[in-house]
C-alpha cells in the first residue's frame, strides 16, 4: 500500500555550528536594545529570525512510502500434553478464530508455525519460535502468540523478542494432578536376591490442607509380571520403598500405580514401568573328567573363557581298581573331595558336567542319587560319553539314570566307530540350542573331503554310515558343512528331544527336562575334532556354550517359551515352540485393558512373531492361550507427563516482561467454542493486554515502511527571504530612528 505524508524539513546552507554562533551573535546585538527598551528592538529581532531562518532553508517535503504490513506469529502446540481430552480441539477451534480474525485486521499477516511432540526432551516451544522468528524482521514483528498448555520446557531466561507475547491456556485455572515418581530404580539385579524401588506419590495443584492432598495418604498397586498385585498405602509428598525379588534371569517387569486423585486431569502420570534385568552371580560348575582325553581340554577352555564363570575342575587319573603302590602324594595336588562336592556342597553349583565319567565306585550310589535329586529340584547336568558308557560301568545303570534321556545301552556293539558328519535334526532346526548353528546341514564344497568320508572307516558317498546315505544327510539332503566325527555310542531314547544326530539317524545331542531340572547328553566323545579344526572343525563353541547356558535356564534359550518387548512405540511378541503346528492366536491385552486378538506370522522353524503398534504407556499383556508375558512400555517423553495442568506459571515472567498477556480459554467442552480474546492494534509503548478478565490482546502496529519518493518545495527560497529580511531591517531602522 502507498501512503503519501507531508512535513517540514531544513536543509541549512551553512553548518549548523555556525548557525548557532550568528544566533549566539544576534542576541548579543539585540541584548543592549532590550535592555534599553529601545524603539525598534523587536523589528531587529524579527530581522535576525528572518536571516538565520533564510540560512536555515526550511522546506516543505512530500514522502512517498511503500508500507510494509506487519507480521503476528502464531505458535501452535501439537505436544502430548496439549493434545489431552479436549485440549486439542480447544487449541484447533481458538487457532482457526485467530486466524479468521487477523485476517480482518488491515496491514497485518498472521505467520502459523506448529510444534511437534519432541519425543523425550519434553516441549520445546522457544525453539520452535526462534526458528520461525529468523525469517521475520524484527522492525516488522506485531507480537507473538502462544496457544498451548504452558508445560514448556525451553523456556529462556529473558524474552527472545521486544514485542509483546501473549499466552491463550485451555481449559480453566485451579486444575489438579496426581503423579507417580519413581526416584530410584536399578536396572540390574542379582537372580535370587531381592532389589529396592524408591517412589513418590506427588499432588500438583492440591492445597495441603485438603485430606487428599500433600500429606494425606493414597493406595499404591504394585503388580510384578506373573503375580498377583500387591496394594499398599503411601504417604503423599514422601519417598516410599518398594522390595521386589529377582527370581529368574532376564527382564523382570514391574507395574506400579497410584490411585487416582478425584478431579484431576487424567490419570496418564499416575502409573509407571520399571524394568529390571535379572543376572547371575558367578555361575559355578564343577566338571568332572573321567580320565585324561583329547575332549577334556575343550571343556575347560570353554568354562575358563566366561569370567562369569567359576569352575571347580576334577580329573580321576588312576581308577580304583590300579594300585601300583604309587604314592598318594604323587597321584594328584588334593585329594578327591567326594563328600564335600557331592553332599555337602552340590546344590551350589549351578551345572555339573561329567566328561567320560565311569562308575567304577568313586561315587557311591547315595552321592549319585544325591545328584539325580539335585537335577530334579532345579539343577544342571551335562554328560558327553564315549565307550565308557557302555557295559556295566555306564552311569545309567546307577541312580543317576533315573534322570537320563536314553535306555542303557547294551553290548560292546553300541559303541559305533566310523566317519560322520554330525547333523540337526528337524526337531533342532526348531530348538534355540541349535537352531542356526553356522553351517548347520551345509553341502560340503566340491574341493574337499568326499562327504562318504576317508579311509577304511568311511565309504563312498551315498553309502555306509558315513556318506550322505540314510541318516548322513540333512533335510535338502545334502551332507553338512561340520567336520566329521569317528565315534557315537547307540542308544534308544525314552525322553527329552533329539536335536542333533548321528550317521544313520541316531541320536548325538539329547535335551531333557526333569521335573525343575534339565540334563543333555553328548552321546560321543568326538567334539574336541571341531576345536582342532580337523575338516574343516565346526562351531564347538557355540554349541556348547548354549548347551551349558540352556541348562542354566537361560530365558533366550528356551525352547518353548513367548517373548515380548516394545521398541519404538511396537510390541514384539515372539513364540518359540518345538512344535510343527500352526502358532495359536495371540491375545494382547493393552495397559487401558483393551483386548486385541491376532494370528502371529510363521518366520523361522519353530518362531512365529507378532508386531503391533504399543503407544500406550504401562504393561502389556500377550498370551497365546497358554502362557502369559509382560512388555513395559515407558512413557515417550517424561518430561511432558511429569505435570499434565494447563499452567501459566512457566511462560508468565516471559509474558510479563514483554507487556503480553495470559488468557484461559475458557471450560473445555467438546464441541464448545473457546473465548478467544479480541485482537487488537496498539501503538508502540502502549499497552498491549487488557488489565483483567479475558478482554483483548494487543498486536503492535509499527508503520515500518520503505520511502519510494520524495519532493521539496523551499518555503523561504532566496528571492524572497532577501526582500523580508532588507524590509525588516529597514523598518527597525526608520523606528529607531525617530
Amino acid at each position: 500500500m502507498r501512503q503519501a505524508v507531508a512535513g517540514i524539513d531544513f536543509a541549512p546552507i551553512l553548518p549548523v555550528w555556525l548557525l548557532a554562533a550568528l544566533a549566539l551573535l544576534a542576541l548579543l546585538a539585540l541584548a543592549p536594545a532590550v535592555w534599553r527598551r529601545a524603539r525598534g528592538a523587536w523589528w531587529r529581532a524579527l530581522a535576525f529570525a528572518l536571516l538565520l531562518l533564510a540560512l536555515g532553508n526550511p522546506r516543505l517535503v512530500e514522502e512517498t512510502r511503500e508500507m510494509r504490513p506487519d507480521i503476528a506469529l502464531l505458535v501452535v502446540d501439537r505436544s502430548d500434553s496439549a493434545r489431552l481430552g479436549a485440549r486439542g480441539a480447544t487449541i484447533e477451534a481458538a487457532r482457526r478464530e485467530i486466524e479468521a480474525r487477523a485476517v480482518r485486521l488491515p496491514d497485518l499477516e498472521l505467520r502459523t508455525i506448529e510444534v511437534p511432540e519432541a519425543g523425550r526432551q519434553g516441549t520445546l516451544l522457544f525453539a520452535a519460535a526462534e526458528r520461525a522468528l529468523a525469517d521475520i524482521p524484527r522492525p516488522r514483528l506485531a507480537g507473538v502468540i502462544l496457544l498451548s498448555d504452558g508445560q514448556a520446557h525451553d523456556v529462556p531466561a529473558a524474552p527472545p523478542v521486544e514485542a509483546p507475547v501473549h499466552l491463550l491456556l485451555p481449559g480453566r485455572p485451579g486444575e489438579t494432578d496426581r503423579r507417580l515418581r519413581v526416584v530410584e530404580a536399578p536396572g540390574f539385579g542379582i537372580v535370587g536376591r531381592s532389589v529396592e524401588l524408591r517412589v513418590a506419590i506427588e499432588d500438583l495443584g492440591v492445597p495441603p490442607g485438603r485430606a487428599d492432598g500433600p500429606g494425606g495418604s493414597a493406595r499404591l498397586t504394585v503388580r510384578r509380571a506373573g503375580t498377583a498385585p500387591r496394594v499398599e498405602s503411601v504417604r503423599v509428598g514422601a519417598d516410599h520403598r518398594i522390595t521386589v525379588p529377582i527370581e529368574r534371569g532376564g527382564p523382570t517387569v514391574v507395574e506400579i500405580a497410584a490411585e487416582p486423585l478425584p478431579g484431576e486431569v487424567s490419570e496418564l502420570n499416575n502409573r509407571a514401568v520399571v524394568t529390571i534385568n535379572g543376572v547371575r552371580d558367578r555361575l559355578r560348575v564343577l566338571l568332572v573328567s573321567g580320565e585324561p582325553n583329547p575332549g577334556e581340554r575343550t571343556w575347560r577352555r570353554l568354562l575358563k573363557a566366561d569370567p562369569n564363570v567359576d569352575l571347580v575342575h576334577f580329573t580321576i587319573l588312576r581308577p580304583p581298581e590300579k594300585d601300583d603302590l604309587t604314592p598318594l602324594n604323587e597321584l594328584a595336588l588334593i585329594a578327591f573331595p567326594v563328600r564335600e562336592l557331592f553332599q555337602q556342597k552340590l546344590r551350589d553349583f549351578d551345572l555339573i558336567v561329567f566328561d567320560r565319567f565311569a562308575n567304577r565306585g568313586i561315587l557311591p550310589p547315595a552321592y549319585l542319587r544325591n545328584i539325580a535329586n539335585y537335577v530334579r529340584q532345579g539343577g544342571a547336568l551335562l554328560l558327553s560319553v564315549g565307550p565308557e558308557f557302555v557295559g556295566p560301568t555306564s552311569l545309567a545303570l546307577t541312580p543317576l539314570g533315573a534322570v537320563l534321556p536314553v535306555r542303557p545301552p547294551l553290548g560292546a556293539g553300541s559303541v559305533r566307530e566310523g566317519a560322520f558328519r554330525p547333523l540337526v535334526t528337524e526337531t533342532g532346526a526348531r530348538h534355540p540350542v541349535t537352531a542356526g548353528l553356522p553351517g548347520a546341514n551345509r553341502p560340503v564344497p566340491a574341493a574337499g573331503a568326499p562327504p562318504g568320508g576317508s579311509g577304511a572307516a568311511g565309504g563312498p558317498a551315498g553309502a555306509g554310515p558315513g556318506g550322505a546315505g540314510p541318516g548322513g544327510a540333512g533335510s535338502d539332503g545334502a551332507a553338512p558343512g561340520w567336520g566329521r566325527w569317528y565315534r557315537s555310542i547307540g542308544a534308544d531314547p525314552r525322553a527329552g528331544a533329539t536335536v542333533m544326530e548321528a550317521g544313520g539317524g541316531e541320536p548325538l545331542l539329547l535335551l531333557d527336562r526333569v521335573e525343575e531340572g534339565r540334563v543333555a547328553l553328548m552321546l560321543s566323545d568326538q567334539i574336541w575334532l571341531w576345536s582342532r579344526g580337523h575338516d574343516g572343525g565346526g562351531p564347538q563353541a557355540e554349541l556348547l556354550r548354549r548347551t551349558a547356558h540352556w541348562l542354566m535356564h537361560e530365558p533366550e534359550l528356551e525352547e518353548e517359551d513367548l517373548t515380548a518387548q516394545i521398541e519404538d512405540g511396537r510390541l514384539l511378541a515372539e513364540r518359540r515352540s518345538l512344535s510343527a503346528d500352526p502358532p495359536p492366536e495371540f491375545t494382547v491385552t493393552a495397559p487401558d485393558g483393551t483386548v486385541t486378538r491376532r494370528r502371529p506370522e510363521p518366520g523361522a522353524p519353530g518362531r512365529a512373531g507378532l508386531t503391533m503398534p504399543a503407544t500406550l504407556p504401562g504393561v502389556w499383556e500377550v498370551s497365546d492361550g497358554t502362557r502369559a508375558v509382560f512388555a513395559a512400555a515407558a512413557a515417550a517423553n517424561p518430561l511432558e507427563i511429569a505435570d499434565l495442568r494447563a499452567d501459566e506459571a512457566r511462560l508468565r515472567p516471559i509474558v510479563e516482561a514483554t507487556g503480553g498477556g495470559a488468557r484461559w480459554l475458557g471450560p473445555e467442552a467438546a464441541g464448545g467454542e473457546p473465548a478467544v480474546p479480541e485482537l487488537r492494534r496498539v501503538s508502540p509503548g502502549r499497552d498491549a493486554a487488557a488489565s483483567g478478565g479475558r478482554g483483548w490482546i494487543g498486536l503492535r502496529r509499527n508503520g515500518d515502511h520503505t520511502v519510494t519518493g520524495i519532493a521539496a518545495l523551499p518555503l523561504l527560497p532566496p528571492w524572497l527571504a532577501l526582500p523580508l529580511v532588507l524590509g525588516t531591517a529597514l523598518l527597525a531602522w526608520r523606528r529607531e530612528g525617530r
